[in-house]
C-alpha cells in the first residue's frame, strides 16, 4: 500500500443508535450517529416499530401533481404560441394575397 493516502483508521470507533445502543467496530469516523440498528430495527427484532418516515409518499405524489401540472400548462402555452403564430403568418399572407391583387 502506498503511503500517506489512506485516512486514519479508528479500531475502535463509537456508533451511536437514536435508541441508545452503543456499537464499538472499526471505521474511519471516529464517532457516528445513526437513526436505526441491528437492536432496534424491525427485521431484527420482529417487533414493528412506526418510524419518521410518514408523508413520503405524499410527498411524492405532492411532486407528481405538480410536475404534472407544470407540464400542462406548459403545453397550453405552447399551443397558444403556435396558434398565435400561426394567426399571424395567415393574416401576413392574406395581406400579401390582397397586395397582390390590387
Amino acid at each position: 500500500m502506498k503511503k500517506d493516502i489512506h485516512p486514519k483508521y479508528y479500531t475502535e470507533a463509537k456508533i451511536t443508535c437514536a435508541c441508545g445502543n452503543v456499537i464499538i467496530a472499526g471505521s474511519t469516523v471516529p464517532e457516528m450517529k445513526i437513526e436505526i440498528c441491528s437492536a432496534c430495527h424491525p427485521l431484527y427484532t420482529g417487533k414493528k416499530k412506526l418510524m419518521d418516515t410518514t408523508g413520503r409518499v405524499e410527498r411524492f405524489k405532492n411532486l407528481t401533481k405538480k410536475t404534472a401540472k407544470k407540464k400542462a400548462q406548459t403545453e397550453k402555452a405552447t399551443e397558444q404560441a403556435l396558434a398565435k403564430k400561426k394567426k399571424a403568418t395567415k393574416k401576413t399572407a392574406t395581406k400579401k394575397v390582397t397586395a397582390e391583387k390590387k
